[in-house]
């Protein structure tokens, strides 16, 4: 019998390959940018390791706006990763 296949996701911050579990998924709606914390928000959906530094480099590089396919302003993206940050300690 065949083991079930892990999924993985790629972190948009160190685009490391990791477990989808080992993630937190990031959503873009008309409200903003959101903590998906069950992984079931309806809408496109980025990934990213539960650290601060990954969040920081996402900022660094636009990687939120480019991966969501949304117009995601730096205020906007500095705020969810000092949410993140926060969630992560």
């Amino acid at each position: 019998m065949s083991e079930k296949k892990v999924p993985e996701r790629r972190c948009i911050g160190c685009m490391q390959s990791k477990p989808k579990k080992e993630l937190l998924r990031i959503v873009a709606d008309e409200d903003g940018l959101h903590i998906d914390k069950s992984g079931k928000m309806p809408g496109r959906g980025a990934y990213l390791c539960r650290n601060g530094e990954c969040a920081q480099l996402a900022v660094k590089k636009n990687a939120f706006g480019r991966n969501l396919k949304v117009e995601v302003t730096r205020q906007q993206a500095e705020s969810l990763a000092e949410q993140i940050a926060q969630l992560c300690r």
